[in-house]
């Protein structure tokens, strides 16, 4: 009982002592965190399947948003709801505070940075103090081009920020859940831009999740990929086992609907790959 009340006593001596007093050890410097008004205005490059709803999500969110693709009737067909278009990836760039790029490959993200009239244009000045790629892409160029943008230089300062920051920004869901805006995020980088962002990337989804350094969320994403297509390779080969014994595919999707084969992969498989399926999978390196 002495030693107990020994303890207390030390524990409340402890908790009245000035935080000058205390060790080194126990001061945290506060995490500088970025403020969400600087997400006045927003670009959007890449107005496909997946990037053409995902603006809508943003204009329904309020945001004043300003939007480039190479097909230049998808720009005509935002053209007349009255949203801002450019021609450019530079011109996007020029107007925004952030940029967000949603394109099919590391090939097209690579050139829309870097390539003739693109967003690094500028040479080390640039204007949005956040790029955040949702594109799939192999984590290698997304770490690559989040330190070429980390060596720029921002025209205005944000925040008593000097560079700009990117974020690798994957998405999971389909175009299905792109439109109804529940999307997940899967997201490499700082983690300071990651929490500014993230009232952002919920305006088109419904989770954000946190992955780590740049390149971390483009590699969360091929994880993702790989397990989706494992699952889809192994509905395919059992509806074609299935069929080669004798048991015709529809009473075989009854089965599976009903027992512990159910998963939402097998949909894809039934529709694309059945009865026999040849899954290819590349690292890019």
């Amino acid at each position: 009982m002495t030693m107990a009340m020994c303890r207390a006593r030390a524990l409340v001596s402890f908790s009245k002592c000035k935080p000058t007093l205390l060790s080194p050890l126990f001061h945290f410097s506060p995490i500088r965190r970025f403020s969400s008004s600087q997400f006045e205005s927003v670009g959007f490059i890449g107005l496909g399947n997946m990037g053409s709803r995902m603006v809508h999500n943003l204009i329904k969110a309020g945001y004043k948003v300003a939007v480039h693709d190479i097909n230049c009737n998808v720009l005509k067909k935002f053209s007349d709801m009255g949203v801002s278009t450019k021609e450019t990836p530079f011109e996007v760039a020029e107007a925004s505070d952030v940029v967000i790029t949603m394109l099919p490959s590391s090939s097209h993200v690579f050139d829309v940075f870097t390539g003739p009239n693109g967003l690094l244009q500028g040479g080390n000045l640039l204007r949005p103090w956040l790029l955040i790629d949702s594109s799939t892409i192999d984590p290698q160029t997304s770490r690559k081009l989040s330190v070429t943008v980390s060596k720029c230089i921002l025209k205005e300062k944000k925040d008593h920020r000097v560079n700009p920051v990117m974020l690798d920004a994957p998405v999971s869901g389909g175009v299905l859940a792109a439109e109804a805006g529940t999307l997940a995020f899967m997201v490499g980088g700082s983690e300071e831009a990651y929490l500014a962002a993230k009232p952002l990337l919920l305006s088109m989804g419904k989770n954000t999740i946190y992955c780590g350094k740049a390149g971390n969320g483009s590699a969360a994403k091929i994880c993702n990929n790989l397990a989706m297509a494992v699952s889809m390779l192994g509905v395919s080969e059992a509806l074609a086992l299935g069929q080669s014994l004798g048991i015709c595919a529809s009473t075989l999707t009854r089965v599976f609907n009903s027992s512990s084969a159910r998963c939402w992969s097998r949909y894809l498989a039934l529709v694309h790959y059945s009865p026999v399926v040849t899954v290819t999978i590349r690292f890019l390196e």
